[in-house]
Order: C-alpha cells, then sequence, then structure tokens
C-alpha cells in the first residue's frame, strides 16, 4: 500500500494521468454505446410490452429530474409547492440552465451535461483504479459501472453522473498530489449532494497514506479544507431564499419523511416492508443495502483505507434516516464496488460473466420500469 502511494504521487504517474491514450478512446467509446443502447432499449422496452410510444422527455423526465429542471429554469423560491425543491443541491441545475442558454431546451441540456459528467466519470474511474491494478482490471471496473442496475441514472436528468465525476476527479487528483484541485472538486462535489461532505475524511485518511509512505507533512494537504465550502454555499443559497441557512431541514422531515436516526431505524423498517407485493421499494432496496455493506468491509480487506472511508461513511449516511428509500440508486457512489467487482471478473472470469448477466437483466429491468413511469429508485 505503502508503495502504490509512493508511485501514485512521483511525476511519471501524473503525467501519465494527463495524457489522452487509446485506452480513452475505448472508454468513450463504450460509455457513448452503453448510453445509446438503454436509450434504445427502452423505447423498444415500452413499445414491445405495453404498445405506447413514447418520446425521451416523456421516458426520462420523471421524479427528481422533474425538480431539477425546475430548479434550472425558474430558480429557487420561498413559497408555494416549489419550496419543496430547496432540499435539492445546486450545482447540477445551474449547470443545466447555462448548457440550455446555448441549447435552448432545458430537457436536451440535462442531457448534455449528465453526458459528458457520465463521460468524465468512466474515465477518472479508470484512471484512479489503474494506479493501484492492472489495466484490464480498470477497464472492467468501468464496465461494471455502466452496466450496474441503476446506470441509466448516469445518463438522463440526475445529478448521479455529475457526483461521481467530481468525486473521482477529487480522489484522483489527492492520489496524485494536486491537492489544490482535490480540494476544489472536493467544495464543488458539495455544492451538487450532501455526501460531498464525506471527501473531508476521505481526503484526511489519503493525506495520512501519503504521510506514512513519504514521512513528510505536504502542507497542501490544507487544501482539503476546502471541501466543506460547498456546503456553506449552498446554506447560504437557503439563506439567501428564505432568510434560514437550515430551511432544507424541516422540508427533508415533512415532505420527504427523513430525519437523521441510527441506520438500524430506517434498515429494520425496510425489512418490515419486505413481505409486501413492491419488491422494489422492499426486497430489492433491502438487498442493496446488503450489498453495500458487505462491499464496504469487503472494500477495508482488499482496497485501499482511503475507499473504506468513502465506503463506510456513505453506507451509513445512506441507511441512516427514518425512511430509507432510493438505495440501489445511491450504491452509485460507492465506486469502490466496480473495482471490487473487477478483481473478482478477474480472478475467477466466470464469477464475472454470471455477475454481468445478472446486472444487465436487472438493467433491463429497471430502465423498463423507470421509462414506463414506475417508480424504479
Amino acid at each position: 500500500m505503502s508503495e502504490n502511494h509512493a508511485e501514485a504521487t512521483r511525476p511519471g504517474a501524473t503525467d501519465n494521468a494527463r495524457r489522452w491514450s487509446a485506452a480513452d478512446t475505448e472508454t468513450t467509446l463504450l460509455v457513448l454505446g452503453v448510453k445509446g443502447l438503454i436509450f434504445l432499449f427502452a423505447a423498444l422496452a415500452i413499445g414491445t410490452l405495453f404498445d405506447r410510444y413514447y418520446g425521451m422527455m416523456e421516458m426520462w423526465n420523471r421524479w427528481d429530474a422533474v425538480h431539477y429542471l425546475s430548479l434550472a429554469e425558474f430558480g429557487y423560491v420561498a413559497e408555494g409547492e416549489r419550496r419543496f425543491s430547496l432540499v435539492f443541491y445546486p450545482l447540477y441545475p445551474w449547470l443545466v440552465r447555462a448548457v440550455a442558454f446555448l441549447a435552448r431546451d432545458y430537457f436536451a441540456a440535462a442531457l448534455v451535461v449528465s453526458g459528458f459528467a457520465s463521460l468524465a466519470a468512466a474515465l477518472l474511474l479508470r484512471r484512479l483504479a489503474q494506479i493501484d491494478h492492472a489495466a484490464s482490471v480498470a477497464r472492467q471496473a468501468v464496465w461494471f459501472l455502466l452496466i450496474f442496475p441503476t446506470s441509466y441514472f448516469l445518463h438522463i436528468g440526475y445529478t448521479e453522473s455529475l457526483f461521481l465525476a467530481l468525486v473521482l476527479g477529487s480522489l484522483l487528483a489527492a492520489r496524485t498530489n494536486h491537492w489544490a484541485a482535490a480540494g476544489l472538486l472536493g467544495a464543488l462535489a458539495c455544492l451538487t449532494r450532501v455526501n460531498g461532505l464525506m471527501l473531508g475524511p476521505t481526503l484526511l485518511m489519503e493525506a495520512w497514506l501519503q504521510y506514512r509512505a513519504a514521512r513528510r507533512i505536504e502542507w497542501r494537504w490544507l487544501w482539503m479544507g476546502a471541501v466543506p465550502l460547498g456546503f456553506v454555499g449552498y446554506l447560504a443559497l437557503n439563506y439567501h431564499v428564505t432568510g434560514n441557512p437550515f430551511a432544507f431541514s424541516p422540508i427533508m422531515e415533512e415532505h420527504w419523511y427523513k430525519t437523521f436516526t441510527p441506520p438500524w431505524v430506517g434498515i429494520y423498517d425496510v425489512w418490515l416492508r419486505t413481505p409486501g407485493i413492491n419488491l422494489t421499494e422492499g426486497l430489492l432496496e433491502l438487498a442493496f443495502i446488503i450489498l453495500g455493506f458487505v462491499g464496504t468491509v469487503w472494500c477495508w480487506v482488499r482496497l485501499s483505507p482511503t475507499y473504506g472511508v468513502w465506503m463506510s461513511l456513505n453506507w451509513l449516511l445512506i441507511n441512516s434516516t427514518s425512511f430509507v428509500v432510493s438505495v440501489p440508486r445511491y450504491t452509485l457512489t460507492l465506486f469502490p464496488l466496480f473495482i471490487l467487482f473487477a478483481r473478482l471478473a478477474q480472478k475467477w472470469p466466470i464469477a464475472g460473466r454470471l455477475l454481468s448477466v445478472v446486472s444487465l437483466f436487472l438493467l433491463a429491468l429497471y430502465v423498463t420500469k423507470f421509462a414506463y413511469g414506475t417508480w424504479a429508485f
């Protein structure tokens, strides 16, 4: 582990991280191919199974995406139904608004922002994974990200791709000793989603590992202190709109039924939902809670402690709420899982093939549900 961190901070490693390579081209084509297939499959599935023909906006502008497009077009307000959107962080809708200024269409702008962000996330995951693993493992990690059962959220009007790209960029910058970039990207992640705050302790662990490898204090590590500034910006937005920097909190509790609780409280509630006929909000939520927990333990055993901190804190944040929901979607942020899946596939190819088949099957199922308009995380 110490050798890996020492290698990552050498100039040669950072030069390699900057160059465009054939592997980057391959990753780009894979992202575009999977994106196109997801959109095509959704249209074919709806037309074949239900004899209905939806447009792109009708299929993909659902649930949280509606809030983000509304924020991009109209901004935040303190009164009326649109005040509930205050719980959504601003960076993504701000970017959509900026692109829509040129595109003249907010839905198309959201697809553009998510499209570029999904490509960045895939490229950054491959480069980050390749610091510690063979190129073949890094490529497979990207494959498992792109076919994850809820990976369609990377391509539509949700924050998953932007947030993941910022987190991966921050960690790659830290691993290659570009701490100013790590802190600034971390701040942008905090301006995108609340779990960007988990980057603070994660970067602190990375700094400790680099200190342990080199036995030298680097003042540039202080840049990690920029991470929570993104959250401060979100609080300032709340204050600007409502006069209360914590105005989002009662909205989360009253409208979205979410309050902080010990994780076993929310998980027990999911357990009580499993006997019902709604598998999506019961059994499948529980299955991904278990996947995240097993993956967190597995990460501490097999990967860098930096990734172990990220997995642990995010798993706790996802499940430490009175109403646990959307866990399969939130699991996309647990990116070390995809590196673990790739390692497993390298060691036991048959396990990798089986994992791919299961993931593709669930991806097809959830894409169909979401595009049809039934809840799919």
